[in-house]
């Protein structure tokens, strides 16, 4: 028997399509090969980014050497001390602090202006609540009125013991820093406190101890709270004026500190 004949049109249809069937199968492969590239390439990258991110930045370099004033590095809320009395000084409820300003106001008056003593104006002021206490409790009876709640005071043992061992501790301190002062080991020191006591002295004379405690209880109000609004340029001026202090300084030593002469200095024994 004779084999049949191929069909011409249907090989060439076959041989399009088995070429189409390579050329499809060629490009899912190239296209596999990048996508496993990428995700051998990934996790390094994602370690390169995470070290990246761990490295400080130029910012917070340059924010961290930036000068402030005594050195500080925390809030100025928190180099207050933080809580209730921080929040005072800075304003943080104005209510308060008007409050407490202004009734350390009125007593500077009572006592600077009016000039009245102490004892005088404690005195003047028990008379007047004791008599308004008493006239109400004796008067309520005829008036049909609850007479007046009279709140108990006592001052607490452990709050007396606590400021007395803060005070002590504080005490210690000032007294081992003018030990140290007084003993020539630093001069620079020495000076610094010299010239701190001798401007006192000369505050002392223009205000008396209550002008002067009112002062500082003013400044209080208010130095922290403009130095925290205005830090920025407050710093940049106190950075300048260091610089300038410590090139004052260097010339003050080499002209008189260093030609004055030291005594031998004790080495400490070692245990």
């Amino acid at each position: 028997m004779a084999e049949p004949e191929e069909i011409p049109g249907a090989s060439l249809m076959e041989k399009i399509y088995s070429h189409h069937r390579s050329s499809s199968s060629s490009s899912s492969s190239d296209d596999d090969k990048p996508s496993k590239k990428a995700d051998a390439v990934k996790p390094d990258d994602v370690k390169h980014k995470a070290e990246e991110h761990d490295k400080p930045s130029a910012h917070d370099s340059v924010k961290s050497n930036k000068f402030r004033i005594f050195g500080r590095e925390k809030p100025v809320h928190k180099v207050l001390g933080g809580g209730k009395p921080a929040d005072v000084l800075l304003w943080r409820d104005k209510k308060v602090s008007g409050s407490v300003l202004g009734g350390a106001t009125v007593l500077w008056i009572f006592f600077e202006l009016l000039e009245y003593h102490l004892i005088t104006l404690v005195c003047h002021m028990l008379i007047l609540s004791l008599g308004v206490f008493f006239l109400w409790s004796n008067a309520s009876s005829f008036i049909n009125k609850a007479p007046p709640e009279i709140p108990k005071v006592q001052i607490p043992e452990k709050c007396v013991l606590d400021l007395a061992s803060a005070l002590r501790i504080e005490l210690n301190k000032g007294f081992h820093v003018l030990r140290e002062i007084a003993s020539g080991r630093d001069l620079k020191t020495f000076l610094i406190v010299i010239v701190v006591l001798w401007i006192a002295s000369v505050i002392g004379k223009w205000f008396n101890f209550l002008t002067l405690f009112y002062l500082s209880f003013v400044l209080l109000h208010t130095v922290p709270v403009i130095y925290e609004k205005h830090d920025v340029q407050i710093d940049a001026f106190a950075e300048k004026a260091w610089i300038e202090i410590k090139k004052q300084y260097a010339v003050f030593d080499a002209n008189v500190l260093s030609k004055i002469p030291k005594g031998p200095v004790k080495e400490k024994k070692k245990d």
